[in-house]
């Protein structure tokens, strides 16, 4: 089970599904209010917990008994969150928002005014600019570190999925509560936790501050890559969630 970060789309792990796919059944989902599923019920929260039960009712719905989970950034967050409440076999959060410092909530700057660019640009005026090689290095320069690897259609994609997510504005509120009260606790499955080192969202140095609350887990250091390695090192992020999944089925990881 695949899981985005906020703003983003099912289609940010396009690029490890392709390579995971060859060994195991893969599901890439939109977040309720991202890609193409539909907003919140009225007067539902928009934190972390609530995507959590959500996505524990669809494994229900699906059939699914304890899947492995990978998430990013916010979908980070909630593979924390499946892990604690021991709904998954394994979890692998890449750069989770859930240990965000002062310092982090400044440097999240950037994807707020994505969000405000994508708003305010109509849908054809962005379809066009994204030709342009230098808009594609300014829209992905944020979430990637390598942007010049995206097209025209998945920058302009992306753009979209900004531009529609219904609950972004909500969802960024609750994603600052980390600043006050991040994640900590007791988790119900192995845990790997990996941050590139040219994260320009949540700043690697977060992972210190992670390593301090959830000794536990395992830290991973994803050299050269930006907030959304599943794009600037997909080989190493499916060779990650593969080994984590090796070690869970033939009994080399516990749970401390």
């Amino acid at each position: 089970m695949l899981v985005h970060g906020i703003g983003h789309r099912r289609q940010a792990w396009s690029p490890v599904v392709r390579l995971l796919a060859e060994d195991h059944e893969v599901i890439a989902v939109d977040l309720t209010g991202f890609g193409e599923s539909p907003g919140h019920p009225k007067g539902s929260a928009h934190n972390v917990e609530a995507y959590v039960d959500h996505l524990v009712a669809n494994f229900r719905a699906w059939g699914l008994e304890k899947p492995h989970v990978a998430g990013n950034s916010l979908g980070g967050a909630v593979a924390l969150e499946l892990a604690r409440r021991g709904e998954v076999a394994s979890a692998v959060a890449l750069a989770p928002a859930s240990f965000i410092d002062w310092k982090g909530a400044g440097a999240a700057l950037p994807l707020v005014a994505m969000r405000l660019g994508a708003l305010l640009v109509p849908a054809p005026v962005l379809r066009q600019a994204c030709r342009a090689g230098f808009v594609r290095a300014v829209i992905g320069w944020p979430l990637y570190a390598y942007a010049d690897r995206h097209d025209a259609a998945s920058t302009y994609g992306d753009a979209l999925a900004m531009k529609r997510a219904r609950g972004f504005e909500a969802t960024a509120i609750k994603c600052l509560r980390p600043v006050f009260k991040p994640f900590r606790g007791a988790l119900r499955a192995p845990v790997t936790i990996a941050w590139g080192t040219k994260d320009r969202i949540l700043p690697y140095g977060q992972m210190a501050r992670a390593r301090k609350l959830v000794p536990q887990a395992r830290y991973i250091t994803l050299d050269g890559a930006g907030h959304v390695p599943m794009s600037d090192c997909p080989e190493a992020i499916a060779e990650l969630i593969r080994g984590t999944i090796a070690d869970v089925e033939a009994g080399r990881s516990a749970v401390a």
